[in-house]
């Protein structure tokens, strides 16, 4: 909310000659690819995602943006085919705040509608969290389930960290100050625990010793599963692969409206002009 009040003022005090200036809102879903989720696209298990931010024309075809998106990610191995009997889930809030450039590959105020790509920079928080067996939300981060915090060279991952954002969309102008358009944008990130799951386990024993019981039970869930004779993995046994990073997304349609501080239309614009018929 902080970060919208603050992209809301910024607003307000480049309205004056803000012919440039866009304020755009985002609707769709956001999801994620990870240990429990392994296609790199994909519309299962997507959560909601919405925000608000401002774009700034530079250039016709070159402009700066900044956008604050929320969105959910989750995942349950049920719905998996290679790591049911593991029975792991998760789910975490996504809050991104992007900084970048995006590139028209048409002009937009000659063609009406145009492709577009983007790329920058982006700060994220995440919080996975699993439903125990009792029904109750815990958050995994602070259990260290994979031994962090005991475990030599396993410390307890950071909650906030910086992402590669980059994508494409393509929108349409609607008449001369609104455009309507459709966005996928991709998140590489550096963790590999947006999930909470990353390289194997660790010793029963001395993860419950170290960690606490609950540690143990939401590290390996098998044992919940319905007439499971499957037992706790030994330590060293693969819980997830540290091979490759975690990524998130978000895919939607977007809205823009452009500011006029004069007034009028832009004069780079042919869509409030009269047609030349020669």
């Amino acid at each position: 909310m902080k970060i919208l009040l603050s992209l809301l003022l910024l607003a307000s005090g480049l309205y004056t000659g803000a012919q440039n200036l866009h304020i755009t809102v985002f609707g769709g879903f956001s999801n994620y690819q990870g240990d429990l989720q392994e296609k790199r696209f994909t519309t299962t298990q997507a959560g909601p995602a919405f925000g608000a931010g401002l774009l700034y024309e530079i250039t016709n075809k070159i402009s700066a943006r900044a956008n604050f998106t929320y969105g959910k990610i989750s995942a349950d191995d049920k719905t998996g085919t290679k790591n049911r009997d593991r029975n792991l889930s998760f789910s975490s809030p996504i809050t991104d705040v992007h900084l970048g450039v995006e590139y028209n590959i048409l002009d937009i105020y000659e063609k009406v509608f145009t492709p577009y790509v983007f790329a920058g920079i982006s700060y994220f928080h995440f919080n996975p969290s699993a439903i125990d067996s009792t029904g109750n939300k815990v958050f995994l981060q602070p259990l260290g389930t994979e031994g962090q915090g005991f475990f030599e060279g396993r410390k307890k991952y950071d909650l906030n960290q910086f992402a590669i954002p980059f994508g494409a969309g393509a929108k349409l102008a609607l008449g001369e100050n609104l455009r309507i358009g459709f966005e996928i944008g991709l998140r590489k990130t550096n963790t590999d625990y947006l999930d909470d799951v990353s390289t194997t386990f660790a010793d029963q024993q001395a993860l419950i010793a170290n960690n606490g019981p609950q540690a143990a039970a939401l590290s390996f869930r098998g044992d919940e599963l319905k007439n499971s004779a499957t037992a706790y993995p030994a330590a060293g046994a693969q819980r997830g692969s540290p091979k490759f990073k975690d990524w998130y997304y978000f895919s939607g349609l977007t809205l823009s409206f452009r500011l006029d501080g004069n007034g009028g239309g832009n004069s780079r614009s042919k869509l409030g002009c009269p047609m030349n018929i020669q």
